[in-house]
């Protein structure tokens, strides 16, 4: 089964209310209230536990992204010294040993025959 990476940069792009923004809602919410009626404790213990959740999601996504970036970097670690097959800038399929890993831009290359491959060109681990 082949699995595709997720590109935790085009998600972290996107603009989404954060946990501080929240915090800030919530807070300009008690201070605007009125005060003939106040919040009900109900409603207030219910929107401090959506603040807990989203706290807590985000911490998960941020171990999620932790995790995945790791993982890439023992999957890319794992390679040197085995016999691969890549697929060259031109097209062209070429088959070496990975004699290094070097991380640049953020991204995983592997030095294979003296040129640099991104982990997108191996198309296959030979032996």
């Amino acid at each position: 089964m082949q699995v595709q990476p997720v590109d935790v940069r085009s998600v972290q792009g996107a603009r989404v209310l954060g946990k501080d923004d929240f915090l800030r809602l919530l807070v300009a919410q008690l201070r605007n209230q009125d005060p003939l009626q106040p919040l009900a404790d109900r409603e207030f213990v219910a929107q401090l536990a959506q603040f807990s959740a989203l706290e807590q999601m985000q911490n998960v996504s941020q171990a999620v992204a932790e995790l995945a970036r790791r993982q890439e970097a023992a999957a890319a670690f794992a390679l040197v010294g085995r016999r691969v097959r890549v697929q060259a800038e031109d097209g062209s399929t070429v088959e070496g040993v990975v004699a290094s890993v070097r991380r640049e831009d953020g991204a995983f290359r592997l030095l294979v025959d003296g040129r640099a491959y991104s982990l997108d060109q191996l198309l296959e681990v030979v032996g």
